[in-house]
């Protein structure tokens, strides 16, 4: 599984002309599922993204996570997160989940966030969208599930 995590001031994403998701303060996260991805590595990246220390604290330190800030998160599918466009032009996507695999997995994440008390707002699987966010700092972090980066 790989995140994109992005800190916020506030995001949202449309599905045409219709909001679907939108948060203020927190983390904007894209989300992309593997095909050797389980319920166990959504649960354990959930845990991670809410417990990464990336919020400032009084002295201006990153030292604050997303559950000690109460921030909300934007959980937005994004299966290109596995592209591969290593000695090729155009991207490969086979590491990617299929579809029925990628929605369970996307829909565990957000789950097992919500359970850890974290709000969240999410895109619409498998559509186009339109995402607009106010990254603060900017603060993006990288995230995979393989350890790869």
């Amino acid at each position: 599984m790989r995140a994109v995590l992005q800190r916020v001031s506030r995001a949202q994403v449309r599905v045409e002309s219709r909001v679907t998701g939108s948060i203020a303060s927190g983390l904007m996260i894209l989300l992309g599922v593997g095909l050797a991805d389980t319920a166990a590595v959504a649960v354990s990246m959930a845990e991670k993204c809410a417990n990464l220390r990336i919020f400032e604290d009084e002295q201006g330190k990153m030292n604050k996570s997303l559950l000690d800030v109460k921030g909300a998160t934007l959980v937005v599918s994004q299966f290109t997160l596995y592209g591969d466009a290593r000695g090729q032009r155009r991207p490969s996507f086979i590491a990617a989940a299929r579809p029925e695999q990628a929605v369970a997995l996307y829909e565990a994440f957000c789950s097992a966030l919500r359970k850890l008390g974290v709000e969240v707002q999410t895109g619409v699987f498998q559509t186009t969208m339109s995402v607009e966010l106010v990254n603060e700092g900017p603060v993006t972090i990288l995230l995979d599930s393989d350890k790869t980066f």
